[in-house]
């Protein structure tokens, strides 16, 4: 067996129209907390002991991400962990955001939800 090369993920960047509007967002509806802004990004942390951070990264002409057609079904680049699904759904609905449905099979379950831009992010248990 070979022995990996990488640790883990260290950041996502995620692509947006304004770093301010979307880092109270973020921080709003998630609980990210801001670590720092800039006129181009802003750098959140998703809870004290994540390793990972987000950048929400300011960019010309946006779109949202747009995962190709594929007959696996995915249609976002990652899944955020949650410890309960249902309350994190319960949440995100009660606060306006956009989600659609849950849906998994057995333990396995998952949804996908919208920040303000438009970019589809995904939530699994």
């Amino acid at each position: 067996m070979i022995k990996p090369l990488l640790d883990g993920v260290e950041a996502i960047f995620i692509p947006i129209k304004d770093p301010h509007i979307s880092a109270k967002w973020y921080e709003e509806k998630l609980g990210f907390t801001l670590l720092y802004i800039e006129e181009n990004a802003a750098v959140m942390k998703i809870n004290e002991h994540s390793q990972t951070v987000v950048t929400l990264v300011k960019t010309e002409n946006h779109l949202p991400i747009i995962f190709p057609g594929n007959p696996f079904g995915v249609g976002k680049y990652f899944n955020f962990l949650s410890q309960n699904i249902a309350d994190t759904y319960k949440n995100l609905l009660e606060n306006g955001v956009k989600v659609n449905e849950i849906g998994g099979e057995g333990d396995t379950k998952f949804f996908t939800f919208y920040d303000p831009d438009g970019n589809p992010l995904g939530v699994c248990q």
